[in-house]
C-alpha cells in the first residue's frame, strides 16, 4: 500500500490549517501545534522547507508567522508532496538498494508508473478544495471565530 509518511502528513495538515484558520493574518507555528497537534520539531522543519520552495512566506516580529505565499486555489497538494520528497530524499533507504532482475526491470518501474499517477491526481486537489472539505464537514474555522462585526 502506498502511504504517506508523517512529515508529509504533516506538511498537508499545517498548510491546510494555515489557509483554513487565517483570516488575513499570520499563523503562528505554536497555534498549529496546538490545533493539529504536530509536533514543533517536524513542524518548523517543514515549514522553513515550504517557505524556501515558496508554498508559505515567513513573516517576522510579534504577530509574525506563516501565510500563504499565494492564493489557496493556486497551490496544490502534488507541490506540498514534492517538498517533502526532496526533504525526505536525503533519508531514503531505498535509493541505492540492490534488486533482482525482475525487481529492477518490473517491480520498480510499476511502482514509478503508479507514483506518477498519484502525484497526477494530487496536483488537481488544490489547499481550496480542502478548505471547502473541512467546511462542508462542520469543521469550525478559528478565523470565523474570531472575526468581530461590531462597530
Amino acid at each position: 500500500m502506498l502511504r504517506p509518511s508523517k512529515k508529509l502528513l504533516f506538511a498537508i495538515e499545517a498548510v491546510l490549517d494555515i489557509a483554513y484558520h487565517a483570516a488575513g493574518e499570520p499563523v503562528q507555528s505554536r497555534e498549529i501545534t496546538r490545533r493539529q497537534g504536530i509536533p514543533r520539531r517536524y513542524l518548523e522543519q517543514t515549514l522553513q522547507h515550504l517557505v524556501r520552495s515558496g508554498i508559505l512566506v515567513g513573516v517576522r516580529g510579534p504577530k509574525g508567522g506563516y501565510r500563504l505565499a499565494r492564493e489557496r486555489r493556486r497551490v496544490t497538494v502534488g507541490e506540498i508532496v514534492r517538498v517533502v520528497q526532496a526533504m525526505e530524499a536525503a533519508e531514503d533507504p531505498y535509493k541505492d538498494l540492490p534488486g533482482s532482475p525482475l525487481g529492477v526491470n518490473v517491480v520498480r518501474p510499476l511502482w514509478g508508473e503508479l507514483q506518477e499517477e498519484v502525484m497526477e491526481r494530487l496536483e488537481s486537489i488544490t489547499i481550496d478544495d480542502l478548505c471547502t472539505k473541512a467546511f462542508q464537514s462542520g469543521l469550525e474555522s478559528e478565523a470565523h471565530k474570531a472575526m468581530d462585526f461590531t462597530i
